[in-house]
C-alpha cells in the first residue's frame, strides 16, 4: 500500500489517492510504502527510477549498510518496535531522503507510523522539509519507546506485588511474565541503540540545519535517558527473578524437609518391627504375654522420641 503526503503551510496532510498513485506522487513530499505489492514496487521504482533495497538488504546489520549517501540520496534502515500477539518484536525500516522528498519502504504495522498519520489527519505534525519530517519520525519513535519502558515498569510494579506481597501466588506464571518483560525491554533497548546511530548519522547530513541539529541533540539526550532506564530496569527484572527462583526453592526445600523428617521418624520403629521380625527360636519376648503390645508401644515411642527431639531444638 502506498500513502502519499505533502507540506500544507508547514503542516503535514496526507493526499487522497485517486485512481493512479503515481501521478500524484510528484507533488508528494513524503512516500510511504507499507508492504507494497511486487506490482507497487516496480511502479514505484520506475517512478523513482532508483532501485529499492531488498528485505535481505534491509535487514543488514553492518553500519556500511544501514547509513551510507549515493547519489540517490541519504540512506537511513532503522529499527522499529512493533507488537504482535502480547509479544514485542522489531521491524526494520528503510529511509531514502531525498531533496525533494522522503521514501519509507516498511513491512508490518508499526504503531509509530499510525500515530503520525492519526497526527497528520488533526494538523498536528510541523515539517516544512522531507529532513524535518524525518527528524519527526525519529522523534515521534523515542516518545513510543518512553510509552512501552512505562507499560513494562508499571507490569514490572505488578508482578512485584505477586512475587514479594501476595500469599500463595502463582510464581510459574511471574517467572513467564518476567521473561516476555526481560524480552521487550531487549527490544526496546536495541532499537534505542539503533536510534542512537541513525541520528548521528543524521547529524553529519544536518550541519547546515542548526534548528534540525538542535532536535537531533535533543532526541540523543532522551535516548541517552531512556538507555539508563532500560539498565535500570533490567536490573529489577533480575532482582524479580531472582527472588522467585529463590521462593520456589524454599518451597521445594519444605517439601523435601517434610519427606526427610518423616523418614528419620519412622526409622526407628521400622528398627523395632525388623527385630521382632525376624525368626530366632529363642526370643523373650515371644513367651510374654505382654510381648506384643509391648513391642507396638515400643515402636510409637520411637517414633515420637525423634519428633520431640527435632521440635524442642526448633527445627521444626
Amino acid at each position: 500500500m502506498l500513502r502519499l503526503f505533502n507540506f500544507d503551510n508547514g503542516m503535514l496532510k496526507e493526499q487522497s489517492i485517486l485512481g493512479d498513485p503515481f501521478k500524484q506522487a510528484d507533488h508528494a513530499a513524503w512516500i510511504d510504502a507499507h508492504d507494497p505489492s511486487d506490482l507497487e514496487r516496480d511502479d514505484l521504482q520506475a517512478f523513482l527510477r532508483i532501485d529499492l533495497p531488498e528485505s535481505d538488504d534491509v535487514e543488514e546489520i553492518e553500519s556500511s549498510a544501514r547509513y551510507f549517501a549515493d547519489p540517490i540520496g541519504v540512506h537511513v534502515r532503522s529499527l522499529f518496535l512493533a507488537q504482535s500477539e502480547g509479544r514485542h518484536h522489531t521491524v526494520t525500516v528503510a529511509f531514502i531522503l531525498q531533496k525533494e522528498r522522503l521514501i519509507t519502504l516498511r513491512e508490518g504495522a508499526l504503531a509509530d507510523f499510525r500515530l503520525l498519520r492519526m497526527r497528520a489527519r488533526r494538523g498536528q505534525v510541523e515539517a516544512h522539509s522531507p529532513q524535518e519530517l524525518l527528524v519527526t519520525i525519529f522523534e515521534q519513535k523515542v516518545e513510543n519507546l518512553a510509552d512501552n519502558l512505562e507499560d513494562i515498569h508499571r507490569k514490572l510494579e505488578d508482578v512485584s506485588y505477586l512475587v514479594l506481597e501476595e500469599i500463595d501466588s502463582d510464581l510459574e506464571n511471574a517467572i513467564d511474565q518476567l521473561a516476555k518483560l526481560e524480552d521487550s525491554n531487549g527490544k526496546i533497548r536495541l532499537c534505542l541503540m539503533d536510534t542512537q546511530r541513525s541520528i548521528a548519522f543524521l547529524q553529519r547530513h544536518l550541519r547546515h540545519q542548526p534548528e534540525l541539529q538542535e532536535i537531533a541533540r535533543e532526541i540523543m539526550r532522551d535516548v541517552d535517558t531512556l538507555m539508563t532506564h532500560t539498565t535500570f530496569l533490567f536490573d529489577k527484572i533480575n532482582f524479580l527473578m531472582d527472588s522467585t527462583q529463590g521462593f520456589i526453592n524454599i518451597a521445594q526445600n519444605k517439601i523435601i524437609k517434610i519427606f526427610s523428617i518423616a523418614a528419620v521418624v519412622f526409622l526407628p520403629p521400622t528398627l523395632v518391627a525388623s527385630i521382632y521380625g525376624m525368626n530366632f527360636q529363642f526370643m523373650p519376648e515371644l513367651n510374654m504375654q505382654m510381648g506384643y503390645p509391648g513391642a507396638l508401644l515400643l515402636m510409637v515411642l520411637s517414633g515420637i522420641a525423634p519428633y520431640w527431639i527435632f521440635k524442642r531444638k526448633g527445627w521444626l
